[in-house]
């Protein structure tokens, strides 16, 4: 079970943009791996369980750590008796050494921290520290596994000072929110003060490794606000001004994955307008191969016409399901024949579906009249 974790992105969600800067643990996008091993050409990736047994520096089988104020517990791993939460997953993250064996800090890193983290409450601090040693030791020469070990001790620093920051404009915010805008001066102020508090504690290549994603995307969604918030501004204007931000944007992972978002919001937006216009499927292919291009127009032509099938067969189950119900008293018997209609007209996937659907169905109806 992949246990990999991204923030995910909902420009207009006001609330989620407040916690994605405050929050003692935060989620992001992970980037593409190829992406990550491509920029370290020179450099060795160590992930989840590989180890390298050839190297002198690494712990032992007979060495093991004792997690302090936490009575009995030892490691020689970090992976012994994992809590219920983190069983059955993959660890999260990679630590990247270059041909020196020094650390390459990497974003891939800091959610190699947030995994062991994400099990605060099930066990303390003390365990979960010892965890994380062990796991960076038993799995990294030195001397790239003290480095890691150090910006373990700064990144658990960094998080406990994170929620003062929180709670100081957290009432200024919750304000902002109940009048219905956000308060971007408020959140501002509030970057700038994460900003400080991280270059009390990280390199600036580490800042820039761990958040510098996180950043962007932050950036990105303030920015939409604010064009949101102009009255001066028409909707095609917002629009024209959202499409100039993007394009100015650095040329990276985070831009495509912007940019991609965008379309299909735009893709979704279109389409809904032009199916209730009545529009050909060949308008809807032309607009869809200029959003997404040909291959994914192709593809949701034929869901288009997948759907148009299954609605026609729906139809059908509607209209004879309601004769058998009304034809034939005995309930039981008229739930057999119902039950032979949906075998016949509908696959085991599709079957699952009908009761959701016709409620949707029940629903849209309901909000025509």
């Amino acid at each position: 079970m992949s246990n990999n974790r991204r923030l995910p992105y909902l420009p207009l969600l006001i609330i989620a943009i407040v916690t994605a800067i405050t929050v003692a643990i935060v989620m992001w996008f992970k980037p593409n791996k190829s992406d990550t091993q491509s920029s370290q050409t020179d450099s060795i990736t160590l992930e989840n369980n590989q180890n390298i047994s050839t190297s002198s520096d690494l712990m032992t089988d007979a060495e093991v750590i004792v997690a302090p104020n936490a009575g009995n517990t030892v490691f020689t791993t970090g992976l012994e008796n994992l809590p219920r939460s983190l069983q059955g997953t993959d660890v999260d993250g990679e630590i990247i050494i270059d041909e020196s064996r020094q650390l390459v800090v990497t974003e891939g890193l800091r959610r190699l921290f947030d995994y062991f983290l994400s099990a605060l409450g099930e066990e303390n601090e003390a365990v979960i520290y010892a965890r994380v040693e062990t796991y960076i030791r038993s799995h990294t020469p030195e001397p790239a596994a003290s480095q890691a070990v150090t910006i373990f001790d700064q990144y658990i620093a960094y998080l406990k000072d994170i929620p003062e920051i929180e709670k100081r404009y957290g009432n200024l915010q919750l304000q902002a929110t109940k009048s219905g805008e956000l308060d971007l001066n408020a959140v501002t102020q509030q970057k700038q003060d994460v900003s400080k508090l991280r270059q009390q504690y990280f390199s600036k290549e580490t800042i820039t490794a761990f958040f510098g994603t996180e950043d962007d995307y932050d950036d990105y969604s303030m920015e939409m606000v604010r064009i949101n918030q102009n009255t001066q501004l028409s909707d095609a204007q917002k629009e024209a001004a959202k499409q100039d931000y993007i394009s100015r944007m650095p040329d990276n992972t985070t831009k495509a994955n912007i940019a991609q978002q965008a379309n299909l919001n735009e893709l979704m937006t279109r389409t809904e307008q032009m199916k209730a216009k009545g529009a050909s499927p060949e308008a809807l292919y032309n607009m869809r191969r200029e959003l997404v291009g040909a291959p994914a127009a192709a593809r949701l032509a034929q869901v288009d016409q997948e759907d148009a099938n299954f609605d026609q067969r729906f139809d059908q189950y509607q209209t004879q399901k309601q004769r058998l119900l009304s034809q034939n008293a005995d309930k039981a018997q008229a739930q057999t024949q119902i039950n032979q209609l949906e075998q016949q007209l509908f696959n085991d996937t599709e079957r699952k579906r009908l009761a959701g659907y016709a409620a949707m169905q029940q629903q849209n109806a309901a909000a025509a009249q």
